[in-house]
This record gives C-alpha cells, sequence and structure tokens, in this order.
C-alpha cells in the first residue's frame, strides 16, 4: 500500500523496525499505553536491560507500598490515584460515596468491603472520564466516645482525634483512594457550625419545637440514658440503678409534616433496593382511613382513628392509651386507675393485653340505617397496647375482625362471642365462617350469612369492604360525626441528648423571649472543652455556668444556654451536602457546587441504616432544597439516586460440639486439613457467623493485607460473593487469587519478549478488516488471522462485559472474567499460536486497565514493566482511557470445547452450526479438536451456545 502526505507509518513502539507494521494508520499524535513519546535511538538497549530487571517483581504484600509512595509523590494533592486532579471541566460529574465511619479506632472487614466496593466503582467511572467526587469523613459525635472519656478520664476530642489517625492509617493500608481534599468531620467546629446554622433554619421555619416527651432517667448518676444504656433488667449500664421514667422538655424537629413526601416519592427511587424502600414506607406508615367520634355517656367526644370505617358495626368496645386525656382525668379520682397506670407503665409491655375498664360508655355514632344513634352500649378500656403516639391514642375493638382486639376481648370478656359484620367474598366460605376474619376483600353480611352477625346491617347489607367504608364515611360527615383522614406511623424526630459529645443545640433561652436562636455572627456555638472529672453525674454542659449564663440576643437580658446536645443524625443527615463544598467559610455550601454534584450517584452502606439515616437525609434535603440551598428537582429533591446496602461478612467460627462453646483460635489445631479441639482431639463444630470479639471469628484486614497484599484481599472481597449477599471469609481461599495475580505478573514479561521479538504471523491468510484500533492506534485496515480475530472478539466481548458487569456491580463476575482473559493469553503463548504481536499488547494492555481500578498495585508494576521493556517513560495506569469493546462482525466463532466442566480447545465454526443435530456437532467437535478422547462414556447432554460446547457424560 502506498504511503501518502496524510498517513503514517504505525510504529508504535521505537523499540520495533517499522518492518513489522503491516498497515497504516492516520496522521495524528500517536497515542500509545503510557501517552507519551518514545526516546527511540537510546530503546533496544535500554529495554534489554530493563526486561531482566522487570522480571524481579516484588512480593503482593510489598507493592502496595512501592507504589503508594510512588503515586503519592507524583501527585499534587498527594493522593493514591495520579490523575484524579486532571479533570476535564465539562466531564459528566459522578458522586461516588459510601457511609462514613465512627472513629472507634479499628476497621474490620466489612469496612474492607464497603471500602472496597465504592473505590473500585470511583476509579472505574474515573477511568471513563467522570468528574468524580469519592470523599471520605467522620461521623465523630456519639456516645462511645463520651463512655470512653468516663472510662480513660480523657477529653472525647482526643480520643477521637487518636482514632481517626489510626483508622486513616488502615485506609491508606487497604489503597482506598479517598479525596481527604474533601474530608469532614463531624465534631469540628468548623462542620457542626453549619449543623446548627440547619437547626436554626428548622427553627425559623416552625419545624424545630420543644415539648414534654418521657425519657429513661437514672436517679443515681442524674442523667438522660439512651434505650441502648438500659439493660434487660431495667438497670442503668453505668450505675446499676432501676432506670425511671420521666418527662423532661425536649427539641423536635418536624419531620411529620414531610411525611407524605417522603412516602410517595419512595417510588422515583427505582434504583435503591426494593426491601430498603419496604422498610421505610412501613416505617412512614401512611395509612388512610377515618376519625369517628364516638358519643360518650359522661357527654364527652371521643375520637377514634380507624383504617377499617367497614368494621363500625363490629365494634365491641373501646381502648385508650395510658396517657389519654380521658384516662388521665379520671385517674385524678381512680386510684385504682391511677395504680394501674403506674404498673404498666414500669413494665412498659406494648404487647400486653391487661386493661382497666373505665366507668363511661361510648355509642356507635350512626345505626346500620344511616341514622344518628345515642345508645350507649359500649364499653371502654384503658389498655397499654394502644399507642399513645398514633392518631388519637384509641382504637375502636372488633375481637371479629382485628387479632389483637380478638385476644383482649377474650380475656376480658370470655364466652362472649365477637360479632361479625365481614365475610369472604365467596358466601358459601362465608356463611361457615367461624374464625377471625381480618382480610379488607370481603364483603358485609348479616346473621342470615354470618354465624354471629347482626340481625340486619341495613342500607350496608351486602357492600364490598371498599364501598361499604365510603359509605360509613361520608353518613358520618352528613352528621359531623367523622370524617376522611391519613394517619402515618412515623412521630417527629426527637433530637435532644443530655450528653455533652454532641453539637450544641443553639438555643438562648429568656425569661421575656423565650427560645431565641443564637444569631448566625455567633455560630458556632463551641463545646467548652472538659476533663474526665466533669463526666460521671448528669449532663457535663449544664455544670459549666460560663457555658450556661449568656445574655438573650433578642432584648439583651441575662439568659440561659440550652445545654442540651443534638442527635448525631443530625450530623449525618447532611454531610454529603457538604463534601461537595468542604472548605466553605460563609456558607453551608454553594448553591452551584450542590446542584451539580447532588444527588449522590451510589451510596454505599450497610441496611441497618435503611431507616432513620436515611429517612432523616432524606427529610433534610427535601428541607433544604424548600429553603432554596439546592436544586434537585429532577429528582423530587431526593439526595440519593442509587443505593447499595452491601451483605455482612462472616467469619469462620469454632464451637465445642458438647458444650456449644466458642472456641478461640489458640484452643484449636489447624495445622490439616481437618481442625481438632487441642485438649480433647474432639472435632469442633465449624460454621460461618457474624462476626464478634465473643465467638474470636474476626479478622483483622491489615494483617490480611500485611500478608498478601492489598490487590489480593480487594480482588478476593469481590470475587467472594456478590456485592448483597453475605460473605463466608475464608483466608485460605486468597491463595487462589495471589495465584492469579501472580500469573498476571509473569504474562508482562513474556508478552513484551514476544512482542520485541516482532513474530508476526502470516498476512497472506488472514482476512482484512477496516477501522481498527490496537494499542490505541488506529488503524485503516489490518488483517487478521483466525486466531488473531478470535482474541480480538474474545477480548473486546469481556471488555463490554466487564463495563457492564461494573455497572450493575455484579462485581464477583468482573473478578471471574479478568481470571478468564488472564487464562486466555496464557494459553495463546502456551499455545504458540500465530498471534501479531500488535493483537497480543492490545490485549494484555486492555486486561491491565480493566484490573487497574480493582488490582492498582498489580496492574501498575505490569504497566511500569511495559515501558520499561519497551524503552518509554512511565506514566501511570491511571492516565488511560476504560478501554471499549467491539467484537469485529464475523459469521466465524471460536467454540471452546468442554467435557465435564474442563476445557479441552476450541475450533472456528460458522454461526450455523448450532443449528445442526447433536450428532453433528459432535461429530465437528472431534473432527477439529482432541475432546473424544476424554469422553470415555456416553454423551448424557450436549449444551450447545454462541461461543461454548458443553459435553456431560454419564457417570
Amino acid at each position: 500500500m502506498q504511503e501518502t502526505p496524510n498517513l503514517v507509518k504505525c510504529d508504535l513502539f521505537s523499540s520495533r523496525s517499522t518492518s513489522t507494521a503491516p498497515m497504516l494508520c492516520r496522521a495524528k499524535t500517536p497515542r500509545n499505553f503510557s501517552e507519551l513519546r518514545i526516546a527511540g535511538a537510546r530503546s533496544f538497549f535500554r529495554s534489554a536491560i530493563a526486561l531482566q530487571s522487570s522480571s524481579e517483581t516484588l512480593p503482593l504484600n510489598e507493592l502496595d507500598k512501592k507504589w503508594a509512595s510512588r503515586w503519592r509523590s507524583v501527585s499534587p494533592n498527594n493522593a493514591l490515584h495520579p490523575s484524579k486532579h486532571v479533570v476535564d471541566p465539562k466531564a459528566e460529574p459522578f458522586f461516588c460515596l459510601t457511609m462514613f465511619p465512627y472513629p472507634s479506632g479499628n476497621l474490620h472487614l466489612g469496612h474492607q468491603r464497603v471500602f472496597t466496593i465504592s473505590d473500585v466503582l470511583a476509579r472505574f467511572k474515573r477511568l471513563q472520564g467522570f468528574d468524580v467526587i469519592h470523599p471520605m469523613g467522620w461521623d465523630a459525635f456519639g456516645l462511645p466516645a463520651e463512655n470512653a472519656a468516663v472510662e480513660r478520664g480523657v477529653n472525647p476530642a482526643t480520643w477521637t482525634k487518636q482514632n481517626i489517625a489510626k483508622m486513616k492509617e488502615q485506609m491508606h493500608a487497604m489503597l482506598a483512594d479517598f479525596d481527604w481534599e474533601r474530608e469532614v468531620n463531624t465534631c469540628s467546629p468548623e462542620y457542626y457550625r453549619w449543623t446548627q446554622k440547619i437547626f436554626t433554619l428548622l427553627f425559623e421555619h416552625g419545624l424545630a419545637y420543644r415539648m414534654g416527651a418521657e425519657i429513661n432517667w437514672d436517679p443515681v448518676d442524674q442523667t438522660v440514658l439512651a434505650n441502648e444504656q438500659v439493660d434487660s433488667e431495667g438497670r442503668s449500664w453505668r450505675s446499676g440503678a432501676i432506670v425511671e421514667k420521666k418527662v423532661l422538655e425536649q427539641w423536635f424537629i418536624g419531620i411529620t409534616k414531610y411525611a407524605e413526601q417522603l412516602q410517595d416519592d419512595l417510588q422515583i427511587l427505582d434504583q435503591w433496593p426494593h426491601k430498603v424502600k419496604a422498610m421505610q414506607k412501613n416505617w412512614i406508615g401512611k395509612s388512610p382511613g377515618a376519625d369517628i367520634v364516638f358519643p360518650t355517656s359522661s357527654g364527652d367526644k371521643l375520637t377514634v382513628f380507624t383504617s377499617r370505617p367497614d368494621t363500625l358495626f363490629s365494634v365491641q368496645f373501646v381502648a385508650l392509651a395510658l396517657n389519654h386525656p380521658l384516662v388521665q382525668k379520671a385517674a385524678e379520682k381512680d386510684e385504682k386507675l391511677a395504680s394501674f397506670i403506674a404498673a404498666m407503665t414500669e413494665i412498659d409491655d406494648p404487647a400486653s393485653k391487661e386493661g382497666y375498664k373505665l366507668d363511661i360508655s361510648v355509642s356507635i355514632p350512626i345505626s346500620v340505617d344511616g341514622k344518628k344513634r345515642e345508645v350507649f352500649d359500649v364499653p371502654v378500656y384503658v389498655a397499654p397496647y394502644v399507642l399513645g403516639t398514633y392518631g388519637h391514642g384509641a382504637v375502636m375493638g372488633c375481637p371479629a375482625h382485628d387479632e389483637r382486639d380478638a385476644e383482649f376481648w377474650k380475656l376480658h370478656n370470655p364466652g362472649v362471642p365477637a360479632r361479625q359484620t365481614i365475610g369472604d367474598l365467596d358466601t358459601d366460605k362465608a356463611s361457615t365462617q367461624t374464625s377471625l376474619f381480618t382480610s379488607k376483600e370481603g364483603k358485609l353480611y348479616d346473621s342470615q350469612i354470618l354465624p354471629n352477625g347482626l340481625e340486619s346491617l341495613g342500607v350496608f347489607s351486602g357492600l364490598t369492604c371498599k364501598d361499604a367504608a365510603e359509605k360509613v364515611v361520608s353518613i358520618l360527615e352528613t352528621y359531623n360525626s367523622g370524617r376522611k383522614t391519613i394517619q402515618f406511623k412515623i412521630r417527629d424526630w426527637l433530637i435532644s441528648r443530655q450528653r455533652y459529645w454532641g453539637a450544641p443545640i443553639p438555643i438562648i433561652h429568656c425569661d421575656s423571649c423565650g427560645p431565641v436562636a443564637v444569631p448566625d455572627k455567633d455560630l458556632p456555638v463551641l463545646l467548652p472543652s472538659v476533663g474526665g472529672e466533669h463526666f460521671g453525674k448528669g449532663n457535663p454542659l449544664a455544670s459549666i455556668e460560663s457555658f450556661v449564663n449568656t445574655t438573650c440576643p433578642s432584648c439583651g437580658s441575662p439568659a440561659k444556654r440550652e445545654t442540651d446536645t443534638m442527635d448525631t443524625f443530625i450530623d449525618s443527615s447532611w454531610y454529603f451536602f457538604r463534601y461537595t463544598d468542604p472548605k466553605n467559610e460563609n456558607k453551608i455550601f454553594d448553591f452551584e457546587k450542590a446542584s451539580k454534584h447532588m444527588p449522590v450517584d451510589l451510596y454505599s452502606g450497610g441496611v441497618e441504616h435503611a431507616i432513620l439515616h436515611l429517612m432523616y437525609s432524606r427529610f433534610i434535603a427535601k428541607f433544604l432544597a424548600d429553603v432554596g440551598l439546592w436544586d434537585g428537582k429532577d429528582l423530587k429533591n431526593e439526595p440519593i439516586k442509587r443505593l447499595v446496602t452491601q451483605g455482612m461478612v462472616h467469619g469462620l467460627t469454632f464451637t465445642d460440639p458438647e458444650t456449644g462453646r466458642f472456641l478461640k483460635p489458640e484452643e484449636l489445631d489447624l495445622s490439616s486439613g481437618n481442625p481438632l479441639i487441642k485438649n480433647t482431639n474432639v472435632t469442633p463444630n465449624v460454621s460461618y457467623e457474624k462476626m464478634s470479639k465473643s465467638k474470636y471469628n474476626g479478622v483483622d484486614p491489615v494483617s490480611c493485607i500485611s500478608k498478601y497484599g492489598a490487590d489480593a484481599v480487594r480482588a478476593h472481597t469481590l470475587f467472594s460473593a456478590p456485592v448483597s449477599d453475605v460473605l463466608n471469609w475464608n483466608e485460605e481461599q486468597l491463595q487462589g487469587t495471589e495465584r492469579w495475580l501472580k500469573k498476571v505478573l509473569k504474562l508482562k514479561d513474556d508478552v513484551v519478549e514476544v512482542y520485541k521479538r516482532g513474530q508476526d504471523s502470516s498476512k497472506q491468510n488472514g482476512e482484512e478488516f477496516s477501522d481498527l484500533v490496537l494499542n490505541d492506534m488506529h488503524y485503516e485496515s489490518f488483517k487478521l488471522n483466525k486466531n488473531e480475530l478470535a482474541l480480538y472478539n474474545e477480548i473486546s466481548s469481556y471488555t463490554q462485559k466487564i463495563s457492564k458487569s461494573v455497572e450493575e456491580l455484579s462485581l464477583n463476575t468482573v473478578i471471574s472474567d479478568y481470571m478468564k482473559i488472564t487464562n486466555t493469553l496464557q494459553r495463546v503463548l502456551k499455545e504458540k499460536q500465530q498471534i501479531h504481536p500488535e493483537v497480543l499488547m492490545d490485549a494484555y494492555k486492555k486486561l491491565l486497565v480493566l484490573m487497574a481500578p480493582v488490582t492498582p498495585s498489580v496492574a501498575e508494576e505490569c504497566w511500569e514493566a511495559l515501558c520499561i521493556g519497551l524503552g518509554q517513560e512511565w506514566k501511570s495506569i491511571f492516565f488511560q482511557k476504560l478501554p471499549v469493546g467491539k467484537p469485529i462482525a464475523t459469521s466465524q466463532i471460536t467454540f471452546n470445547v468442554m467435557v465435564n466442566g474442563k476445557r479441552r480447545g476450541s475450533f472456528e465454526s460458522d454461526k450455523s452450526l448450532l443449528e445442526e443435530s447433536e450428532e453433528e456437532i459432535l461429530k465437528r467437535v472431534y473432527e477439529n479438536t482432541p475432546a473424544q478422547k476424554f469422553v470415555d462414556k456416553d454423551v448424557k447432554k450436549l449444551i450447545a451456545k454462541e461461543g461454548i460446547i458443553s459435553i456431560i457424560t454419564c457417570k
């Protein structure tokens, strides 16, 4: 082919003669695998020496240190990703986030797993050219630090700072490439200044308020206890005192005003796990129904919410919560009732079916004929199973159609049958109905059908539950005795904590002005520095006069500062916004930056945060949008586009088969494949269970990394289980991953050697293809023989598959495909197939770039070896772009032949082979491969599909 002025020879590497380049490429700046020009005059001599040194690869656990140091040395921001600062300003943003940890001081394998998932996704997206945010921070306020302060006599800030430093080192060991320049720490004044600002915004908009609420009170330590600080016997974890219930003024956030939005907008979160959405939906508990007003014999009105107005004529009692106003009023004159309330409050068992009958009764407000009714024949009970926080603290008891009501009725009215008014849609089934019927899919029947029914249901007889409910509400509305309404189970968010280690609530209490928000200019309200001596008795802040005593910002009078601190869920409800603009000293965050990067594209973390953290985050995001701080209308101001909840990591657990006691590692003989208990030589029970100190099955990820290297641990973590499944950690299986990585490292020398030899295939027998890219060079035409075409298409198919698997978070199959590509390259070299060096190098390079997000050290080590071996200067593999696979369309495909699961050869054939009979397919297999000698029994099954023919023999 004759050269033209706009074409140049494709001598991609200076160590090779231009005569080995078979065709011409378009005249443009060559972009080879290091994106650097080649120093041609010295290349051959240098590469010969370099090839020898490149084979002397460091152990896997040493590669981490080598490359972490090298990456940091060439990164302007001291990062583990040298190209992350090079971002196209027009690039599409991608916000990849993992839930930030509490700085306890130690990371476990669960952290290793979720950080690896997040890191791999972020690295892939960077290779695809996205403007990636992948930050990390610390959820640093909270009870554990305060407990540590009591135990150690130190300030929580000191303990927290030490733990953060330790955990950062552990993250570095995992090669987790976080954007540390965006780091946030919720206990730093620079952060909680803005947490306090969000509180004052909520206060200004009527969403932060103070009211009395019941809390756990330690009478000895004079402090409020969280539920987790009260043991199963109702005693304080610290003092051992019996915990008391006490009502204190507490701060609440009005999340219930957003309840309907939070419920309805779940439907647009189509990239959230169904289980998480179901949990949130249940927590919000949207329940359409009706408020029904029952007249009482005492002249009062009693309002009851019900989701089943169709059951009105089955009501046989009304039950009230312990704190219902009518109950509290009656208790003032009834000592037995007061004692009952006290006893039930102390027991605090919402499942209890105990009850106390009041000296009043109520009337069902309408008759079956739709007339107003006042016949006071329905008793009223006080019952602890009725929640005072839901509806109106009252339920209408229908023993025939509600399980809890039935249990209560049987206990307090033994022998009195439940009154049925609803039965199966099938009349025959309804007529034999003797048990509880709770379905909403039914009909109203009288005693002609139902054994214990009413004599007549009048205008309601024969109606479906839905129609009856609508008719009941419609008639009630005409008498002002009821209305259609919606109730939610979700309650307003109690954020007050009578503890030190939290963001102070920025409120000042003035006798004249009431509660006043601290002005912006005075934020943050700083936590005073205290020593361990301040802890142990009550809230430390309340005892520091210099903190408490202040002046009212409104009128200037002497005033008292709020001494409660905020629930730590406030801190974590908005932190992803701060990541978009972490250094802003004038605003919570910049509107444009937040609107560009939010919502989070991918958020990963444990399912244990499915309700509270994610619910509060959704609420705060919607509120911040409503007050104009960001624009997220494309997703209805939701903060998280895609949520990933990874499975737990379980550890190998050994128990004594006789006692069930968990066994320590030192009690076991694990020298052979059959573990034994040392003292008894008995075989222990072996299982995988949630890791915990008490089970002695915890694994330190850093110790694994020290032994096998971060790359092996990262790859094994992903390979061992699908992201959402439980991962059973087996360190022995790491050796398989280790062997694979060593194969990849060995390939670097073999590929370079073949490439430098310029071993070429015969072009005259090849098929010519146009518009082909090899080694980042574009060829107008290039001849490929069948081996080359098969290799090129196989790598292209895997490239497509891996990219798709990454998007779908099928990361275990990604590792599997890496291994398959590696095996293919090994086989090609072992069989000494006629493969043009450009095609071979292209395949190996693609493998390395695809591997780089998962195994960065090994990929970079091999990349450097290619540069050295071919006489080029090194530039990080992370400056590459993710390869895009596009197999060449051809009717000829390669069939890999498997016999009982083992590969026994391959051959080329037209796709039409798949349409042939099994006999013809077997004939072609036996003619073209050595598979027949492995088929020593009758063929039980033959599976033929594109690219593979699998033969299964009889056993």
